[in-house]
C-alpha cells in the first residue's frame, strides 16, 4: 500500500507508499524541503514539465478566483508582508517550475537507492535530500513574506500556505544531516534484515518469511519466524528511534506544531480528526469483536487449549501475517462452509502461467475499461515489478512513484503470482491512476484530497476485482458463485482482509502520537505497544517481551517514518466510494456482489474526484464522489451485514464471550515448558522445573500468610468500630475500576 518517494518540499512530499496490506506514505510530516524516502508514492521527474505546469497554474488561478477557503495562521497583517496577489502568482509559478526539477532529481536518487541498496546510492540520496531541503528553505522563506488572508485566488493561497511549512529544512544543517542519516539507517536496517536457521540458511522478509507466516500451521515454526524477525529488524531500530523522535519533534515545533503527531494530523484539515476517527472505530467494533471470537474458536480447534484461551487474547503469530494486521491467509482454518466452491484464484493463476507483468496488464485493463487512462510506456520500461535475481539488495515493500514530470510513473514491487498480490497490484495501480489524473496540477497540489484518499482509490477497484463474478470473467474461478454459503464464505474472506485491519491501522499512529507527545517514553516503548495491541486487537505476544525489544520497529512504516492513520481512513472510505460507484454503475443487489468493471459512468465519477488532487479541502472531493462531505462507516457495515448476522448466530451457538475478559492470559503466562530446553517459564523468567516448584510453594505460603493477616486485621477493625460508632457524616469509599476495552 504505498506510493513511492516524494521530495520534501511541500506539505506532503511524501511518498505514498502504497503497499498492499502495508500502506506507506513517506514523511508526510516533512515539508517541502526534503524528499521523502518512504515507499509509497514518489515524485520524480520535473524538468520537462516546467512549462506545462506553469501554464496550469495560470489557468487554475483564473478558474478559481471566486473563493478563498484556505485559512491562515496570521490574524493581523504585518506592514512588511506582501499583499500583491500578482506578485504572489509569479512566486508560485517560479516555485512550481523549480520544484519539478529538484523533486524529480530527488525521486530518481531515491528510486536508485530503493532498487539497489549500496553505499554509493545512499550517498547520492543524502546529497539530494540536502538539495531538496535547500530548495524548501529558500522558497519557504520567500513564501512566509506573503500575507494571504485577503487573496481572492484559492489556488495561490493554498500553494503558498503549503510552501510556508519548511518541514525538515527548518533544522540547522548539522541536525538536518543527522536526521537524514537516521532515516536512511533505520530504513536500511529494516530492508536488509534476515532471519537465519541453525544450518545457516537465511530467510528475508520478502518473500521467504512472508510465505512462511502465510502457509505454515506449525506453532513452533511460526514462533521462530515471528520472534526472529523482531530480534533482527525491531531491535536494530531501537538505538536510533529516540533520537529520531527528538529531531522529528524539533522539526514540527520549528514549523509551529506542538509535536510530530500534531503536524501529521494537520494534513487532514479537520480539527475534530481524533474524535471522528474514534467514532468510526466504535461503529465498527461490533463487527470486529464477533469476527475475533469466531476466529479464536477456530484456532482453538486447530492448536488446542494449550495455545488458545477461548476468553483470552490471541497469540499474535498465528494469524497468517507477520504483524497480524490482516488474517486472510488463515482462511482455510476458519472457512464457514468448507464444502462450498473455492474463492482463491492462486491455483488457477499458476496453472495458467500468469506472470507479474500479466497481473499488471490486467490491472491496467480494469482501469481503461472504466474510461480511465492507460499507463504510459515509461511505466513498463522503468518499473521494478519483480524481485531482482542479480543479487541486488532492494526495498521490497510495494510502492507507487510519481516522478513529477507528468509522464514518468513507476511501481516497485516484489510480486508473487497469487491472489493476494493480484489485489495489491490493483491497489498500486490505483496510485498510478491518481498520479496521472492530477498530473496537470501545480506540483504542490499533486496529492490525494487527504492521505487516505490515495490509499482508497486502488482498494475500491480491488473490491470489484475480488468478487467471484470478476474472477470468473478472468477465467480464474469456475463459476460466478451465488447462494448463501458461497456469499458467507466470500464475506468471511473479505472480512479477514478488511475488518481485521481496522484496529491495527488505528493503533499504530495512536502509539506514535503518544511517543511524540511524550506520554510514552523510551523505557516503555514496547510495553505500551503491546498494551494497545491488547486493547484494540485482542492480541498478545507469544513469548515474553522486554524493553530490550522494539516490536513496533519490526513494521516498515515505523522504521521508515510513514504515517499510518491514512490506512485506517482509507479502509473506511473505500466502502463509501464503492457504494457510490456501484450506484453510478447501476448495480442492483447486495453491495458485496458489485463489480464496476466496464462502467464508464463509475469511471467518470472517479476521475472527476481524482483530478482535484489536493486543490480543494477533502470534504469537497468526498461530496463530489459520494454525495456527502463526511467519513462514515455505514457503507462498510452495510457491505458486511450478512456476515455479521451469521457471526452473531454462530457465536451464540457456542456461547462465545466477545472481547477478551481474561486479558492477562498469554501462552507463557502459566507454568509452560520452554520449547526444546526442559526449562519452564515462571513469573516471566525461565528456570529449572524444581526452581519453579519451590517458587510456587513460596508464593503459596506467602498467600496464606497474607490471608491470615488480612482476616486478623479485619477482625480487629470490626471490634474497634463496634466500640466507636460514628454518629453520622459523609461516608467515603474508594472504587478501583479495571477496564479492558
Amino acid at each position: 500500500m504505498g506510493q513511492g518517494w516524494a521530495p520534501l518540499g511541500l506539505p506532503s512530499l511524501f511518498l505514498l507508499l502504497l503497499c498492499c496490506g502495508h500502506p506507506l506514505l513517506i514523511h508526510s510530516q516533512e515539508t517541502p524541503s526534503q524528499p521523502a524516502t518512504s515507499q509509497d508514492t514518489t515524485s520524480q521527474d520535473t524538468t520537462s514539465q516546467a512549462t506545462t505546469s506553469q501554464t496550469t497554474i495560470s489557468q487554475t488561478t483564473i478558474s478559481q478566483t471566486t473563493t478563498s477557503q484556505a485559512t491562515t495562521s496570521w490574524t493581523t497583517q504585518s506592514p512588511n508582508l506582501v499583499t500583491d496577489e500578482a506578485e504572489a502568482q509569479k512566486f508560485v509559478e517560479e516555485y512550481d517550475k523549480t520544484s519539478q526539477v529538484v523533486w524529480n532529481e530527488h525521486a530518481e536518487a531515491n528510486w536508485n537507492y530503493n532498487t539497489n541498496i549500496t553505499t554509493e546510492a545512499s550517498k547520492i540520496l543524502l546529497e539530494k535530500n540536502l538539495q531538496v531541503a535547500n530548495h524548501t528553505l529558500k522558497y519557504g522563506t520567500q513564501a512566509k513574506k506573503f500575507y494571504v488572508t485577503n487573496f481572492q485566488n484559492a489556488t495561490i493561497k493554498r500553494i503558498i500556505k503549503k510552501a510556508q511549512d519548511l518541514g525538515r529544512a527548518a533544522l540547522p544543517v548539522k541536525e538536518l544531516e543527522e536526521y537524514n542519516q537516521l532515516l536512511l539507517n533505520m530504513e536500511t536496517n529494516y530492508s536488509v534484515a534476515s532471519v537465519c536457521r541453525p544450518n545457516g540458511t537465511c530467510l528475508e522478509l520478502e518473500p521467504d518469511l512472508t510465505k512462511l507466516m502465510a502457509t505454515s500451521r506449525d506453532y513452533e515454526e511460526l514462533l521462530w519466524a515471528w520472534q526472529g524477525w523482531r530480534n533482527k529488524a525491531g531491535r536494530s531500530i531501537l538505538p536510533l528511534y529516540p533520537k529520531y523522535v527528538e529531531l522529528s519533534n524539533k522539526i514540527a515545533k520549528l514549523n509551529g506544531y506542538k509535536d510530530t503527531g500534531d503536524s501529521w494530523r494537520t494534513v487532514y484539515e479537520t480539527p475534530s480528526l481524533e474524535q471522528d476517527l474514534e467514532h468510526l472505530f466504535q461503529e465498527l467494533q461490533p463487527l470486529y469483536l464477533n469476527l475475533h471470537a469466531y476466529v479464536r474458536r477456530a484456532l482453538h480447534r486447530h492448536y488446542g487449549p494449550e495455545h488458545i484461551n477461548l476468553e483470552g487474547p490471541i497469540p499474535a503469530h498465528l494469524l497468517g501475517n507477520m504483524w497480524a494486521q490482516t488474517w486472510s491467509n488463515i482462511y482455510d482454518l476458519v472457512v464457514p462452509f468448507p464444502s462450498a466452491p473455492t474463492l482463491d484464484a492462486t491455483e488457477a493463476m499458476i496453472k495458467q502461467g500468469w506472470t507479474p507483468r500479466k497481473m499488471f496488464v490486467e490491472a491496467d485493463n480494469f482501469f481503461t475499461s472504466l474510461g480511465l487512462l492507460p499507463v504510459p510506456p515509461e511505466f513498463w520500461n522503468k518499473s521494478m515489478l519483480e524481485k531482482p535475481t542479480d543479487g541486488r539488495e532492494v526495498v521490497c515493500h510495494a510502492s507507487a512513484w510519481d516522478f513529477y514530470n507528468s509522464k514518468d510513473f513507476r511501481i516497485k514491487q516484489c510480486t508473487t503470482v497469487d491472489m493476494e498480490d493480484l489485489v495489491v497490484t490493483h491497489h498500486e495501480m490505483g496510485h498510478i491512476q491518481y498520479f496521472m489524473q492530477y498530473k496537470n496540477l501545480p506540483v504542490a497540489l499533486r496529492e490525494g484530497a487527504n492521505p487516505g484518499f490515495h490509499e482508497a482509490i486502488g482498494d475500491v477497484l480491488a473490491l470489484s476485482v475480488s468478487t467471484p463474478k470478476h474472477l470468473h470473467s478472468l477465467n480464474l474461478l469456475s463459476s460466478e458463485g451465488g447462494g448463501y454459503e458461497h456469499d458467507i464464505n466470500f464475506l468471511m474472506k473479505m472480512a479477514l482482509e478488511k475488518v481485521t485491519f481496522i484496529p491495527f491501522s488505528y493503533l499504530v499512529d495512536e502509539w506514535r502520537w503518544r511517543v511524540f507527545d511524550g506520554s510514552i517514553n523510551k523505557e516503555n516503548y514496547n510495553q505500551e505497544w503491546w498494551s494497545l495491541r491488547l486493547k484494540y486487537q485482542g492480541l498478545c505476544p507469544p513469548v515474553p517481551r522486554s524493553q530490550d525489544d522494539f516490536d513496533p520497529g519490526a513494521k516498515f512504516h515505523i522504521s521508515s517514518s510513514v504515517p499510518y492513520i491514512r490506512y485506517f481512513v482509507s479502509f473506511v472510505i473505500q466502502f463509501q466510494f464503492h457504494e457510490a460507484l456501484c450506484k453510478a454503475a447501476g448495480h442492483q443487489g447486495p453491495l458485496h456482489t458489485c463489480d464496476i468493471y466496464k462502467s464508464k459512468e463509475a469511471g467518470k465519477l472517479l476521475a472527476d474526484a481524482m483530478q482535484l488532487g489536493s486543490s480543494r479541502p477533502w470534504p469537497e472531493a468526498m461530496a463530489l464522489l459520494t454525495g456527502r462531505p463526511n467519513m462514515s462507516a455505514a457503507a462498510m457495515m452495510n457491505y458486511f451485514q450478512p456476515l455479521l448476522d451469521w457471526l452473531r448466530t454462530e457465536n451464540g451457538r457456542h456461547a462465545e464471550k466477545l472481547g477478551w475478559p481474561q486479558y492477562n492470559w498469554t501462552p507463557h503466562s502459566a507454568r509452560s515448558e520452554v520449547a526444546g530446553t526442559g526449562r519452564v517459564s515462571f513469573l516471566g523468567m525461565e528456570m529449572e522445573p524444581h526452581q519453579a516448584r519451590v517458587g510456587q510453594w513460596v508464593l503459596l505460603f506467602l498467600g496464606v500468610a497474607l490471608l491470615v493477616a488480612t482476616l486478623g486485621l479485619a477482625q480487629r477493625l470490626f471490634s474497634i468500630r463496634r466500640l466507636h460508632r460514628p454518629h453520622g457524616g459523609p461516608q467515603f469509599g474508594s472504587e478501583v475500576e479495571l477496564r479492558h476495552s
